[in-house]
């Protein structure tokens, strides 16, 4: 199996990955098309390699299409399982919106940046002027009702199946779980009703690569969001394999049949 990879980290561990730095992709345009999959693409690639190059990309175009910007993800969510996903309202940020915000969510309110991630551009907005501000910033309004936790549930989903799943707690005071934001990590206490609905809404979304983000209030589990590109601080301290469960993945879903067996070194960078 031939795999080109543009990003190296994420593809530790796979045999015979030919990494190829993402700005160089075109200049080896031919070996790209040659492979099986072209895996970890950044954004601004996919729709060359996929429409372009017709290279089979790992994670898919719906986990890119959808997980790249929040409105799109949202409302495929609107689609799919609109019980479980909280209050939001996706707007122009103008007069008029402003006013219908207030119509319709309380403070405190959780305002986001439609192109971020890690915790970065998530705000709890408590007051009129902390809203008007964040308006001022965005030029269109992701805003949604706040939900009283202190933590959420990272589900990791690889492939075709769930893989891991563990408890981000926020520090004490702190909104923002995320680890890169000073959350800690509990794998006690995984709901099985969790992992079945993220199950289903990824097979419903044809995702194949994500962490998936949700929040448990009295009973009742609510999607935040997913992450293509997930942090795998988690997935290490727990042992996950990984790279074999992508390099399973790859294996039984590839037109052409595998290579001899072996597991070569990671080719060196262009």
């Amino acid at each position: 199996m031939r795999l080109v990879s543009f990003n190296p980290y994420r593809s530790l561990g796979l045999p015979g990955v030919r990494y190829i730095k993402p700005e160089l992709a075109l200049r080896h345009k031919d070996e790209v098309k040659a492979a099986d999959w072209a895996l970890f693409p950044e954004s601004w690639q996919v729709n060359f390699l996929a429409y372009g190059l017709k290279v089979p990309i790992f994670p898919n175009l719906s986990t890119f299409h959808l997980g790249y910007d929040k409105v799109e993800m949202t409302r495929a969510f609107w689609a799919v399982a609109p019980e479980h996903f909280p209050h939001t309202l996706i707007l122009p940020s103008n007069e008029n919106a402003i006013g219908q915000v207030l119509d319709e969510l309380s403070f405190p309110m959780v305002g986001k940046e439609i192109r971020n991630s890690m915790g970065r551009g998530t705000f709890l907005l408590q007051n009129r002027r902390e809203l008007i501000d964040y308006a001022a910033r965005n030029p269109v309004l992701y805003l949604q009702e706040y939900l009283p936790i202190d933590r959420d549930l990272r589900v990791v989903y690889v492939g075709d199946r769930v893989v891991s799943a563990y408890w981000r707690i926020a520090g004490e005071g702190q909104f923002l779980t995320n680890v890169a934001q000073g959350g800690r990590l509990c794998f006690e206490a995984i709901p099985p009703e969790a992992l079945q609905l993220v199950e289903r809404i990824a097979r419903a979304l044809e995702i194949n690569h994500a962490g998936f983000d949700l929040a448990l209030v009295e009973g009742h589990f609510y999607f935040l969001e997913f992450n293509p590109m997930f942090g795998n601080e988690g997935l290490a301290r727990s042992g996950v394999p990984l790279a074999e469960i992508i390099w399973e993945y790859l294996l039984t879903h590839t037109s052409r049949p595998p290579v001899a067996p072996g597991r070569p070194p990671l080719a060196r960078a262009i």
